[in-house]
Formats: C-alpha cells, sequence, structure tokens
C-alpha cells in the first residue's frame, strides 16, 4: 500500500531516445485530442512560476520589501538553486515557522491513541532559500510491533537512531512523480504521445477490454483501473505482467477518477519499452543525476541504512507478505515483488534533494545548469486535466488543489503528492513556497496513523508565513484561520438618506471551497441579518476588467491570492438605521489562508458617513474573532 487514498481510502489519503532535446517543448498536437475530449474546459495558460505572483501581486510578499523570490514565468532570467536562511531572506513570517515545528511536534505524542509518526524531516522554504530545516523525533524507535497489547516493542535506547536532516525516507506514492517526470520527458521528445492507447506500446496490455486506456488517462487517474491488486503474490515477473494483461476496468476508462497503483506500473512499462532502459537506470540518468540529488535512488546500498528511517513491522494479517522489521527496503509489498523497482513505489529520497526537486518545477524545469523537462511541461504538471472531476483535479502525475494534505497551502495552482508511509510535498507557484513533511507514520504498525492532520497543521503554518500586505495604510482586518468557528467584523449603526448610498471596501480571501466563506450581511434591529450582494473587481494592468456579481452576498475559494475592490449599493435601506457586517465561517475540517478586509468606506451619496481610514469610526467597528493585522 503506497498511497494515502488506497486501501484505507482518502481521510477528510526499444525505441531509440530522440535526438530533441529536453527544452524543445511539447508539440501542441501532441495534446489537442485530449482538451478536445474535456469539452474545452482545459485552459493550457501559462501560470505563474518562481515567484512572479509573489512579487507583481500587492497582496502578498515579505515585511517591508520583495521576497527573495525568483523571476517569473515571463522572463525566468533568474532562477535560483538553494540556500539556507531565515525567515526575512524567505519573505517568510518567523512566527508561523516556529509554530509548524511545535504543531508538527504535537504529533509524536498521542494523537490521539497513538502517534502519527515516529519522527519526522520538515523542510520549508520559498524562492531560493530554505528557512526551516528541522528534524523532530526518531528515524529507528521500535524492533517490532506487538499486536496483542497494541503496543510497540522498542530498540533499547542506545540503539534508537534519532532524526537528522539528512534522514533517508521510503518515499511510497511520492515515486509517482519521479515516473511521471520521466513519462512527461519522453512526450516532450516525441517519443511518447500523451492522448495514445498504452496498447500502442504494449500490445498486451488490450487485454481484460483496456484497448481505449490512454497514456493520459494513466497519469490523471481515469483509466479505470481499481486502485490496486495484490501482483506480489505471483513469484516471477511474468506472472505479475499478466495479472496485470487480465486486469479488467473497475469503470470505462475515462469515465470516472480512480487513484491506482497499476496506472504507474503500466507507464513504467511504457517508459521501459520505450527507452530501452530500467526505471531505476532512467530514474538516475535523466533526473537525480543533472540535479544533484545524490540521496535518491530505488534499492538504497546496505551502506547507507544506519541513515534510512525504519517502516513497519510487516506481518500477517495488515501486510500481505511476512518480512519483520522492514529498514532499508520498500515497504510496499507490490514495489518489493518487482525487487525494490515500481512505477508506483520504491523511490528513497530526504528532505533537500525533494526540496532540489520542488525548486526545479517552480523554476520551470531548471536547476542551475541542468534543465530536465520545458517550461512549456512543466506548465502541464500545473493544468488540471479533471475538469470533469470536481475534487480531483490532477496535472499530469501532479495533484492539484487538495486541502486535505495541503491544508492552506491549497490553491488551483498548488500541486503535490502524498505516500503511505507518511511522506509528502507540496509546491504553490502562487507564492513560490514549497513544503516538505517525511514521516514514519507506518513505524511500527500502519494502522497507528490515520488522516494527515501533521500535513494539514504544518501546510497551514507555512501559508500564514507568506505575509499579505494591506490595500492601505500598515494594517488590515484578518479573520484569522481557525476552524469550526465564526468570526464577525460590524460596522456602528449607520443612517442613510441617499438612493446612491454604497458600501466600498477591498477584499481579499481564500476559503476551503463550497465548505467555508465570507458572507456580506445588513441588519436594521441588529439581530435579523440580510445578504448583502455585491460586486467584486480585481485590478489589473492595461484593461479594465468587468465587475463580478455576487448576489448572494458571498464569496469561496480563492481570490487568486490578490486584492479586489469591492461596491455594494445599500439604496434598499435608504431612511433606515443600517449596520452591515462582514461574517467569516469556517467547518471543521480544512481551512484556507482566511479573508482580510480592508480600507472600509460608506458613502451616502455625495457625504462619506464611514470611513476606516478616520480614527473615530475605526474605533467603532466590532471585532469578533478578527484582528487587525500588518501582514
Amino acid at each position: 500500500m503506497t498511497g494515502d487514498t488506497q486501501g484505507y481510502g482518502r481521510t477528510s489519503e526499444n525505441t531509440p531516445r530522440s535526438p530533441r532535446t529536453a527544452g524543445s517543448g511539447i508539440a501542441r498536437r501532441r495534446l489537442g485530442g485530449g482538451i478536445l475530449a474535456l469539452g474545452g474546459a482545459l485552459a493550457l495558460t501559462p501560470i505563474p512560476l518562481a515567484g512572479a505572483a509573489a512579487r507583481s501581486d500587492s497582496g502578498t510578499g515579505g515585511p517591508g520589501g520583495a521576497a527573495d523570490t525568483g523571476a517569473g514565468m515571463e522572463s525566468r532570467a533568474h532562477r535560483p538553486t538553494l540556500r539556507r536562511g531565515g525567515a526575512a531572506r524567505a519573505g517568510l513570517l518567523q512566527e508561523p515557522l516556529d509554530q509548524l515545528v511545535r504543531d508538527a511536534e504535537a504529533y509524536l505524542a498521542d494523537s490521539p491513541e497513538h502517534p502519527w509518526y515516529a519522527g519526522a524531516v520538515l523542510l520549508a522554504g520559498r524562492g531560493g532559500t530554505v528557512a526551516l530545516h528541522r528534524p523532530i523525533g526518531k528515524a529507528v524507535r521500535y524492533r517490532a510491533y506487538d499486536e496483542k497489547t497494541d503496543t510497540g516493542v522498542e530498540f533499547p535506547a542506545d540503539q534508537q537512531i534519532a532524526m537528522a536532516e539528512d534522514t533517508v525516507f521510503d518515499l511510497a506514492s511520492i515515486s509517482k512523480l519521479f515516473t511521471s517526470l520521466l513519462a512527461v520527458q519522453q512526450i516532450e521528445r516525441g517519443t511518447l504521445e500523451l492522448e495514445a492507447t498504452v496498447a500502442s506500446y504494449l500490445p498486451d496490455f488490450a487485454g481484460g477490454g483496456k484497448q481505449d486506456i490512454t497514456v493520459r488517462q494513466l497519469l490523471t487517474h481515469t483509466s479505470g483501473f481499481r486502485s490496486w491488486i495484490p501482483l506480489y503474490e505471483e513469484p516471477t515477473r511474468e506472472g505479475k505482467l499478466r495479472m496485470l494483461w487480465e486486469e479488467v476496468p473497475a469503470s470505462t476508462p475515462g469515465s470516472a477518477y480512480l487513484y491506482s497503483d497499476l496506472n504507474l506500473i503500466s507507464l513504467q512499462l511504457i517508459l521501459e519499452h520505450l527507452t530501452g532502459r530500467p526505471l531505476d537506470v532512467l530514474l538516475r540518468e535523466e533526473i537525480t543525476a543533472p540535479l544533484g540529488m545524490h540521496r535518491t535512488r530505488y534499492n538504497p546500498p546496505a551502506s547507507w541504512k544506519p541513515k534510512i528511517a525504519a517502516t513497519e513491522d510487516a506481518r500477517l494479517p495488515w501486510s500481505g507478505l511476512e518480512r519483520g522489521l522492514v529498514w532499508g527496503e520498500v515497504h510496499d509489498e507490490n514495489a518489493f515483488g518487482f525487487g525494490g523497482v515500481a512505477g508506483h513505489a520504491g523511490v528513497f529520497s530526504c528532505a533537500w534533494d525533494l526540496a532540489v526537486l520542488a525548486r526545479t518545477l517552480l523554476n520551470g524545469g531548471a536547476y542551475g545548469r541542468s534543465r530536465i523537462l520545458s517550461e512549456e511541461s512543466v506548465d502541464l504538471l500545473f493544468t488540471d486535466f479533471n475538469t470533469a472531476f470536481p475534487g480531483d483535479e490532477h496535472g499530469l502525475g501532479f495533484e492539484l488543489y487538495q486541502h486535505w494534505y495541503m491544508g492552506a497551502m491549497a490553491t488551483p495552482r498548488s500541486a503535490g503528492h502524498t505516500g503511505f508511509t507518511g511522506t509528502s510535498l507540496v509546491l504553490d507557484p502562487t507564492a513560490d513556497t514549497f513544503l516538505i513533511v517525511l514521516g514514519n507514520s507506518v513505524h511500527p504498525v500502519r494502522s497507528w496513523r490515520s488522516g494527515s492532520a501533521p500535513r494539514v497543521a504544518t501546510a497551514n503554518q507555512l501559508a500564514r508565513a507568506v505575509p499579505v500586505r494591506p490595500e492601505r495604510g500598515r494594517t488590515a482586518w484578518f479573520s484569522g484561520m481557525a476552524s469550526a468557528s465564526t468570526a464577525t467584523l460590524t460596522l456602528p449603526a449607520l443612517r442613510l438618506d441617499s438612493a446612491r448610498a454604497r458600501l466600498e471596501c477591498a477584499l481579499w480571501w481564500d476559503t476551503e471551497p463550497a465548505s467555508d466563506g465570507l458572507f456580506l450581511e445588513a441588519s436594521t434591529g441588529g439581530e435579523d441579518w440580510q445578504p448583502v450582494p455585491f460586486t467584486t473587481v480585481r485590478p489589473g494592468p492595461g484593461h479594465r476588467p468587468d465587475p463580478l456579481p455576487h448576489p448572494a452576498g458571498s464569496v469561496t475559494g480563492w481570490s487568486g491570492r490578490a486584492w479586489h475592490r469591492l461596491e455594494a449599493e445599500l439604496s434598499a435601506w435608504r431612511g433606515k438605521s443600517l449596520r452591515l457586517r462582514w461574517r467569516y465561517t469556517t467547518d471543521q475540517l480544512y481551512v484556507g489562508r482566511g479573508a482580510y478586509v480592508d480600507a472600509l468606506r460608506v458613502r451616502d451619496g455625495g457625504r462619506t458617513v464611514f470611513d476606516s481610514e478616520r480614527p473615530r469610526d475605526a474605533g467603532r467597528i466590532g471585532a469578533t474573532g478578527w484582528v487587525l493585522s500588518a501582514d
């Protein structure tokens, strides 16, 4: 079991090489069929990578100046490489980073019945700066699991191994990202067609009615494959392949999203057929060696073992194989059956190496003097190919906009993946931030870990560490980021006499879509609150965009991490004493970065009857849960 979405379910988890170079780009003709199949909903437009948005948007940036966040998609004149530095150098706030560590450490204790992990390595950064790299807990703590008492049998204290910055982890399903990157390289070089059928490369694959499954469907988990099958029960490679060839799709290809290891195992077979090289060699030659990721590989040597985090006491019935303590070998049973090298699992790595990969992708495919993908190819990783399946947004190999582990870092452009062993990687190109949480959460047994709480908690804090500059002045009203809460920001009672009365303000919002929201409401008696329709406009250079109506008087989801100008007509309350309020409401699961309101002004015809920039008016605002914030 490798991905958090399989087994236990997602918890609210020999063709010659082309002479074309890696930077030559992908011809649109190789993509057109798939775009048409999605009804034209897929937009292949450049996205801001390497911090373009972080610098250009007035809503984000470092305190007192632009953050060290590299260059944007428009020029890529500067592609940062990693160096260590403080929060300020990264354009981040220190206190949320400190809280990130405290939150992660809390899950070393029972949460609620058992520790979520024995230990972890946390890495967070922005631009070219790694502002946090912290090991916590133990890399090796338990020698066995006692199922009768549901306890871990610990090694003697002198044999336990503490986590270190360079501890190597079994990445589990994060391995899928490497396979996906290798596939996109072949698409870029013209040796692999995104909309070609898998059977056109592997004729035996057509068995069981799989003749129509495409490469794109493998990469986006829309092939119809069920989540996994016990390939390890077949002792030979031929037997395992026969099981795959005979597998019948659980749903019509392209009709549904279903996360499956079989997709990436199939993709591995295509890559090995096209290149004549095994997957581990491809990984080394095409990704890790060019990027200098020297602690990333399949089947780490025995000499690495003291620096590898242990995983599970693998025994029946919870494991498919009787192996005892798995330490230095792949945890996933099917990957183990394939000799440790598989498209869906088997890669080992450390936090710094993954940060190099993250920086490479946020740079548009380049790191230092090496380029592994073109900018156009990287765009495809961050482009949603699953518009037909809301909630299951997916680029080529990368998951997008998933609050269940990305927390408040989740935006329509945020990409990442998790691994069943307790690992996760999140990239937010809008803020140019990256977060790596590597934990050994199946140590000593997989049943101790449930949900993704540490991933969410740490992502929330990194999102909070990205400052939001007020639209005007030194502070703006901030809703906070608490879950299961309601916060209100209320203006004093105002009497409006004009038919041209209106509210104006600046608004910034980022919430869990549909579940959390920000509401503008009015009351004449202070109790019966009614929605106030409004319009928003995001100012942009070179044009005046049309106002976007919000007839229900609310916003939810993502504002683009930018300020919008809001106007609300108040003529319906002419001649009455009116109170206005903002109400921010969240459910008990996940949150976004929150909401900000600034520059509140109420005009009554030619008069300004309220202006939050006037000290007297500002002192009459009633805030419950909202705070004035400089960032």
